[in-house]
């Protein structure tokens, strides 16, 4: 019997479904367990694994529709904000030169101190950036943050709207409350039943259904017709500096977002969120003529071994990645279990089909 229950049953428990296996020898040892939304460019569920309709975190999946109304507000126009400072602030960048370089130009251009940032600091995704900066002596700043470019956005945003730069993280602050109603229009979700918390960067963020997520996704590439014309182009430019720049959304090298959107050039912009979270468009094509949304949540939050391979074989599943494209990044797809003297002794490995609600 399927795990799917109408998005209306609201009483059925979600049930995750098996997506990865770690095999040692003959005997799986491990799982991982999660939830699986493909729509198409209809809004109609296309495939799923899991429950669907299961609410959770988007988490930095969230960016793209955080920077919509930087957008269509005319903030990105009136500062001279470029693609690549674009795509910044929609990625989780790796905090490389490249990325805290944007980060501080679009400071810059907003006549805005570093020191406005509220993300908080951490140490730079990449290992080389990280070892770069104890070389020197030096401590990481608020634009090794992944989130500096978003962050610097919203500065942004809240100086073109004449509203307080202090305390623009707080929900009640007209530019979240901006955010929210685009998360809503985007999602479906009314905004009064989107849940809320506070993301690690300080930010509101919102709890919606992993179907929501990928009905999102696909309005971001393929956006409805009676979307408000600045959305709509707010929408195109988006994804035409993800698509463009994938080395912003993520980093140089070993980022699943940047190689996916690498292995399939122009066809899919790729964000990955917190706690096991993966969001994609895909933009209309010959197996997807209204484009499809697809979104995954790893029900333990494991993003490291279960994430990139289900998010492989999920896109190999809905025809998006075959061939060359699959090659790119096969690397994700599957890991070896090794023992301490480095011999294969296990797999780790995706362990589900896809199924579409006509077939149940």
């Amino acid at each position: 019997m399927s795990s799917f229950q109408p998005a209306n049953d609201r009483n059925q428990i979600p049930i995750a479904e098996p997506l990865v296996e770690v095999r040692r020898g003959a005997i799986t040892e491990s799982r991982h367990r999660g939830h699986v939304a493909a729509v198409s460019g209809d809004g109609l569920l296309a495939a799923y694994a899991g429950f669907p309709d299961t609410v959770t975190f988007l988490r930095s999946s969230a960016k793209p529709f955080q920077a919509i109304p930087i957008l269509a507000s005319g903030t990105a126009d009136r500062f001279g904000f470029t693609d690549r400072e674009v795509a910044l602030a929609c990625g989780s960048h790796s905090g490389e030169p490249i990325h805290t370089k944007i980060a501080a130009e679009m400071l810059r251009k907003a006549g805005i101190d570093a020191s406005a940032l509220m993300c908080g600091v951490h140490e730079p995704y990449s290992p080389e950036a990280a070892q770069a900066l104890r070389e020197k002596g030096e401590e990481p700043t608020v634009l090794h943050n992944n989130c500096s470019g978003k962050h610097a956005a919203m500065l942004a945003f809240a100086k073109h709207l004449g509203a307080p730069l202090e305390n623009y993280s707080s929900p009640e602050h007209p530019i979240q409350l901006a955010i929210a109603r685009v998360v809503a229009q985007f999602s479906g979700i009314p905004i009064e039943d989107l849940s809320v918390g506070v993301d690690g960067c300080t930010v509101p963020v919102f709890g919606i259904t992993v179907r929501a997520m990928a009905l999102a996704y696909v309005r971001l590439v393929s956006p409805p017709a009676d979307f408000e014309k600045p959305v709509r182009d707010a929408c195109e430019r988006i994804v035409k500096a993800m698509t463009t720049y994938p080395e912003l959304i993520g980093g140089t090298t070993e980022r699943l977002d940047t190689e996916i959107m690498r292995a399939a050039p122009g066809a899919i912009v790729s964000k990955v969120g917190a706690e096991g979270v993966y969001t994609a468009g895909v933009l209309p094509c010959e197996e997807w003529p209204q484009g499809v949304g697809l979104a995954l949540k790893i029900e333990d939050g494991d993003d490291r071994r279960a994430r990139p391979t289900v998010v492989i074989e999920s896109l190999r599943q809905l025809g998006v990645l075959r061939d060359k494209s699959l090659e790119h990044v096969s690397r994700y797809a599957f890991f070896p279990v090794n023992n301490r003297r480095g011999d294969l002794v296990g797999e780790i490995r995706a362990s589900f089909a896809l199924r579409t609600p006509t077939t149940d």
